[in-house]
């Protein structure tokens, strides 16, 4: 199994991204898409997920989509101008099906950051 983990910040006031809707998505060699998990993130920001994967899927895609707008709509911060992300997506692959992949991210409603810690 391998294990996916994220822990989201947000940048505008420096507290944890609590209750962000994630989803995990492969992307097969055909095109398919096929949905691997739902969940939201913790009170501290944070997502910790075991993930099976079969053995023919090392080479696909995979879709980590954070569902960033509904997040900041319901923070009710000062915004300057209009928000107008409503999702972040970051595709990546994973070789090792054992292997761990954590992606923080820096959010704010216009912008974000991410890297790979794994």
């Amino acid at each position: 199994m391998a294990l996916i983990t994220s822990h989201i910040l947000n940048s505008v006031n420096g507290t944890h991204a609590a209750n962000i809707a994630v989803e995990l998505i492969r992307i097969c060699q055909s095109g398919e898409r096929e949905t691997l998990l739902q969940t939201s993130t913790d009170e501290g920001g944070r997502v910790s997920e075991n993930v099976s994967l079969p053995d023919e899927a090392c080479n696909d895609h995979y879709e980590l989509v954070f569902q960033t707008g509904d997040y900041f709509k319901s923070q009710r911060l000062p915004l300057s101008g209009v928000s107008i992300m409503q999702e972040v997506v970051i595709r990546f692959t994973m070789p090792d099906h054992s292997g761990q992949y954590h992606m923080p991210l820096m959010l704010s409603p216009n912008s974000y950051s991410v890297w790979c810690a794994s």
